[in-house]
């Protein structure tokens, strides 16, 4: 692989490497599994870096790479495990407290009109800069800006969602 092909995967791998990262935590429910599998993933890609023609289509691969290695280490993983009379004791984590975060904030961000709902989404869950959000939209950056900024006012201003996350303290300040 020359140089240029090196520098333009590292780009990739920078620019898209957390995005895969959560596509990865979601395959494997661990931030230390996600990460290794995100590297074997990227090892794979590197390795048909020059075979992948459409480079939009990257993303797909290494996804297609995630889940394939998951399966593979899923199987391999299976055949290590072997039946006992004893069951050992292991503590179960309680992700109630999770889901009923995700539902609220899913709630909340369905309040908002559908423009700040997708400028939100883009911003922080797709995680995109405001020039692309800006182009996916149609929209100015300072657009962009501004209508995240109002829905994030929003958020932090609904009484709705106050009741939707107990113990949690409003984040607007207190007026004397």
């Amino acid at each position: 692989m020359n140089q240029t092909r090196h520098e333009e995967f590292r780009d990739y791998v920078a620019a898209r490497g957390h995005i895969l990262l959560r596509a990865a935590l979601q395959l494997t429910g661990d931030r230390a599994e996600a990460e290794d599998l995100l590297q074997a993933a990227l090892a794979k890609t590197y390795l048909a870096w020059d075979r992948i023609q459409d480079r939009a289509a990257v993303d797909g691969y290494v996804r297609r790479a995630m889940v394939n290695t998951q399966i593979s280490w899923w199987r391999r993983r299976k055949l290590e495990i072997y039946p006992t009379d004893d069951l050992p004791d292991q503590p179960v984590d309680d992700h109630t407290r999770r889901s009923e975060l995700r539902d609220a904030l899913g709630r909340a961000l369905d309040r908002l009109p559908e423009r700040q709902r997708l400028a939100v989404i883009l911003r922080y869950y797709e995680d995109m800069p405001e020039n692309e959000i800006a182009e996916v939209l149609g929209i100015s950056v300072g657009t962009v800006k501004s209508t995240v900024s109002r829905a994030m006012a929003k958020l932090r201003d609904d009484s709705a969602l106050e009741q939707d996350f107990p113990g949690i303290p409003p984040q607007h300040p207190q007026r004397p």
